[in-house]
Formats: C-alpha cells, structure tokens, sequence
C-alpha cells in the first residue's frame, strides 16, 4: 500500500487537472450508462406496441417518467428516440474525448516531471554512486520503467476510476429492475475478482525479472555500441551478437509469462459472463413470456448485469498494469531516495582565488569498508603557483588523490584545507570554478567541436574559441574538418583521433583560464611532434598557475617544483627530482624502468 501512494504522490502539482479530468470522465461515463437505460425500455413502446413494466417499485419521478411514455403515441416518441440518441451519443463522445485528452495531458506531465526528477537526482549524486550502478541500468529506469508507470497513470488510473464508476452505475441500474435477481452479480463478481487478483501477483513477480532483464539489455547495448572499435578489433562480434541473442530471449520468455497471465483474464471472464448470461435467460425466461415483463426491461436487465463483466476485465487488466507500475516504481524510487554521499552544506561558504595553498592534513580514504584504504595518512601542501607532480605505480591512488581536490569524493578521515578552509565548508561552484581538468580519458559530447571547446562557457565567443584551440595546437586540424568549428564530432568524438580528441580538450581547459589544474598525463596520447608544441602551450597555460599533475613522462617530471611519490596509498617520498634520486628507492626503480626509457 506504502508503494502505491508513493506511486500516486507523482500526482502532486496535477491535482486540479486530474479533477478535472475525473469530473469529465464520472458525467461521461453517466450518460453512458443513461443512454442505454432511458432508451432501451423505449423499444416496448414503440416497436412491440406494449407498455414499459417494471417488476420493481419504483421512486416517485421514474414511475411518472415510465407512465408518460408509456401513454405516448408510438409515431410521436419515435421521432424523439431517434434525436435523443443522436443528441446523447454526441455528447457522451464529447465528454469522453475531454476526459481522455485531460488525462492523457495529466500522464504526460507525469512522465516529464518523473524523467526530469530521476535526471536531476542522477546529475546530483556523487561518482561513487556511479561505480556501483551500470550506466545501462540508470538509463533503463529513466526510459523503460518510467514508460511502464506511464501506462499505469494514463490508462491504469483512468480505468481504476471510470470501470469502477460504471460498474456501481450498471449495479444499481439492475438493483432498479429486479432486486432479487440482481444479486446473481455478488455470486459473479468473487469467481472473476479472486482469479484476477491471483493473476497480478504472479505478474508482479515476473515484472520485476523483465524490468532488471531490459536493465541488462541496455547496458549491453551501450557497452558494444560505445566499444565497436574494440569489438571489431578482436573480431568478437559473433562473441557479442550471441550475448545479445541470450540476453533479448530471456527477455522474450519473462514477456511470454507475463503475456500468458494477462490474456488468461479475457477467458475468465467471458465464461463466467457466459454462464450468468444463462442463468438471467432461465430465470426471466418464463416471467418474460408470461408478460410479468417487457422485452425491453428485460434487455436493459441483461445488458445492465453483461455490462459488469466489461468493467471487471478491464480492471483485472488495470490490476496487471498497476502491479508492473509499483515494481518500475520501486525502481524509480532507488534512485530518487538515494542520497549523495558529498554534499555541499546549506550555508556554504564561496571562496575567491586561492591566495596561499592547498594542504592536505591526514587524510585517510576508502571507497568501502570492506576494500581497505586507498589512500593513508597523507600530508602535504600544494602552494600556489607550484607543479607537483603526483608520481607512483598503477593502483597507488594516485586518481583518487587528485579527485579529493576538486570535491569529487571527501576524505573519510582527515581535511583538504585551500587557505585554511576546509573544503567541505566550500560551495562546489566557487571551488571548481577555479579548476580545470585535463584527463587521459577524454570526454567529448555528440556535438561541434565549438560546443565541446567552449562546454560550460557557452558565451565565449568565436574568437576566444578560436584562440584556445591555436594554443592547444587544434586549430589547423579543425579548419580542415568539413564544417570547420560547427563539425559534429560523433558520439564520444568519434569522428577524431585520439590526439585530436586531447587537444580538444586541452582547448577547453585553455578557455577556462583556471588559476587551478588539474592534468592526469594530458599529453600521453599525443604523437612526439604535437606533444613537443602542446607542453609549450601548457608550460605558459602553467606560468603563475597551480598545477597538480599525475605525469609518467620525464619532461613534466623533472621541472616539478614538488614530486609526491606514492606506494599503495602512502607518501613515500617528497621533493624535487634530483633529492628523490638520492632518497626515495621507489623513485629511483620507477626512474629506471619508465623514466629512463
């Protein structure tokens, strides 16, 4: 029950539309149902010739409505059916297209708001949040269940409401005409009520296997579809189309099951429908043929208690959907109740230009409890306008080091101070305004090259674009691209080699003009002649800047006014490049095996 309010919650902020929509939908659904019941009867009077005769005893008004048709002279009320019916089919098709467009508009609104909340929580959540949840699944909730909830609110709910109403219309409507033989419908209900809601159950079940089952799907997709070069290169594409074909038949089978179950309700009920059809013939069989009563009472009897079966299916279907909703809500839910695990305070403090230093005081961190520390008892400062450079074998933790300054993790034991402030105290704008990132691994967004250069500086104009990529030694090979500046690069920057896809980012690092970077190796995928132009570029983007480098080549080494050397995730040694030589045996086989080569 706590799963389906949650569910409902998504409604906040639509409540006068869906009222709306539910207003127009209960008088649609009236005329429904008056339509039938009012015109019916009629049918005695002017084909057959007999008066309507209700078995009942009836309110005051509908007596005297019955006794004046039934005086009417069937030529004059002939006309008035005709035109009453037309009148009535117009304007209950009317309603119900108001209805459907109203909540159709309500579920749309839903869906919009639902997907942005979901980006919007994603887009706040800290990177470890990232490292234990696969991209294809996040984008599975975000499209694939989202849908699943859409179906829910647009025609779960619009039916929950519409059958439910229609459903008690046609009760009473029997209960009017014959009391006693209307209590057949509470025998009926329970044989169709008891399997469908077995029925749901199961689905919900099996809903959820298909829902992590599509999760699955898309990751796979989006793994290959972003590394075909690697898949082409070791000629695995059998290897992955065979992944896929499992993958998409198990998927096929979970819906196969959830299909089965979901038809099985259509028979259900028109078996039962079809043996209470029976027992309503063989109870007012004889009655009906005795004249106790008018063929047209009788129809509008029989309709009014056939009707219910309708209503009912479509709320075992309204069930099914609804069950599948609250799995895909249960998902939704995950990512919108996750709390990110950095976060900025409430009265945060922005900070200017870094005056004096970075320190770094004990610092201590781990990803979990259970893998150990990554880094441990770190000390040092970073002054301004220094390089360091941050030196050590892989998996030292030499990344995360560098990802505590920026805020992309907090130390989970210790500080990293920036003029004394700790920088949980500090606003992120006003803390990662000041720095710029270089990385190996290149991000670059389906987009032009201008967008990418000038990404999070969409006013920079044509001529600062143009400036950073000349220095980032980019700009020759973008005048030759098709487009120049206004090229889509592909997905990731396919359309570019790896070199290419470096200056480009360095390029944006250039536009941003940070008095802080941050460099993890960012010349390592340049070829010998562009890196020789590119580390002029970055040696003046450096001049009067701090820099902390994670460097492997010897040129960004040697000129460090500082080298910290780590060994799994401890400092080892501290200092200048020729000190480290003579001190830190560490430095000295790095030096041998890497440098030296």
């Amino acid at each position: 029950m706590e799963n389906y309010l949650k569910l409902l919650r998504f409604l906040r902020g639509h409540r006068k539309l869906f009222s709306v929509a539910v207003a127009t939908m209960f008088v649609a659904s009236f005329f429904e149902v008056f339509q039938l019941s009012l015109l019916v009867p009629m049918v005695d009077v002017i084909f057959t010739h007999k008066k309507i005769v209700l078995p009942n005893a009836l309110p005051h008004f509908i007596e005297n409505l019955v006794n004046h048709l039934n005086s009417m002279d069937p030529a004059r009320l002939f006309p008035l059916f005709i035109g009453g019916f037309v009148v009535l089919l117009l304007f209950k098709n009317i309603l119900m297209f108001g209805y459907q467009y109203f909540m159709g508009d309500v579920s749309q609104r839903i869906m919009r708001d639902i997907r942005l909340q979901l980006y919007e929580k994603i887009q706040s959540l800290s990177l470890d949040y990232f490292s234990e949840k696969r991209t294809g699944e996040l984008v599975s909730r975000i499209t694939h269940d989202v849908n699943v909830v859409e179906n829910a609110v647009s025609y779960g709910v619009t039916d929950l409401f519409r059958q439910t109403f229609i459903i008690f219309m046609w009760i009473g409507t029997a209960f009017t005409i014959d009391s006693h033989a209307a209590f057949i419908i509470f025998i009926v209900l329970p044989l169709i009520v008891f399997p469908m809601s077995k029925i749901g159950k199961r689905l919900r079940k099996i809903s959820k296997g298909t829902q992590e089952k599509m999760a699955d799907i898309n990751t796979l997709l989006l793994e290959t579809i972003s590394g075909v070069k690697l898949v082409k290169a070791f000629c695995t594409e059998a290897y992955e189309t065979n992944r896929f074909r499992g993958q998409n038949h198990d998927y096929y089978k979970l819906r196969m099951k959830s299909i089965k179950r979901l038809i099985l309700i259509s028979p259900i009920t028109e078996i039962i429908g079809g043996i209470c059809g029976v027992a309503l013939i063989l109870w007012f069989g004889r009655r009906l043929m005795g004249g106790e009563l008018s063929f047209g009472v009788f129809i509008l009897f029989f309709a009014s208690v056939m009707s219910i079966i309708s209503p009912i299916k479509k709320l075992g279907n309204v069930n099914a959907l609804t069950q599948q909703a609250l799995v895909a809500n249960e998902r939704i839910y995950d990512i919108l109740n996750a709390e990110p695990t950095v976060k900025e305070k409430i009265n945060a403090i922005s900070v200017q230009e870094m005056k004096a230093q970075i320190r770094f005081e004990g610092v201590r961190f781990h990803y979990d409890e259970k893998s150990g520390d990554v880094l441990k008892d770190i000390n040092f400062e970073v002054r301004k306008g220094e390089l360091v450079a941050i030196v050590g074998p892989t998996g030292t933790g030499k990344t995360t080091l560098v990802n505590l300054i920026p805020r992309f993790y907090d130390p989970t034991e210790g500080a990293v101070k920036m003029d004394g402030v700790n920088l949980k105290e500090v606003a992120f704008l006003s803390l990662r305004d000041q720095i710029g990132i270089v990385t190996q691994e290149t991000i670059l967004f389906n987009d032009t090259v201008r967008a990418n250069i000038a990404y999070g500086h969409r006013h920079a104009t044509q001529s600062e674009i143009e400036e950073a990529a000349q220095k980032a030694f980019a700009h020759p090979f973008i005048q030759k691209m098709p487009k120049r500046y206004e090229t889509i690069i592909g997905d990731r920057g396919f359309r570019l080699s790896g070199g290419e896809k470096q200056r480009v980012s360095i390029a944006r690092a250039i536009l941003k003009n940070p008095p802080i970077l941050i460099l993890d190796e960012a010349t390592s995928q340049l070829d010998s002649e562009s890196e020789k132009y590119i580390q002029e570029a970055l040696d003046e983007l450096m001049r009067g800047r701090t820099v902390v480098a994670i460097a492997h080549r010897l040129s960004t080494i040697k000129k460090a006014d500082k080298i910290v050397v780590l060994e799994s995730g401890n400092i080892v040694g501290l200092g200048r490049h020729e000190a480290l030589l003579e001190t830190c045996p560490l430095y000295q086989r790095l030096y041998r095996m890497q440098f030296q080569a």
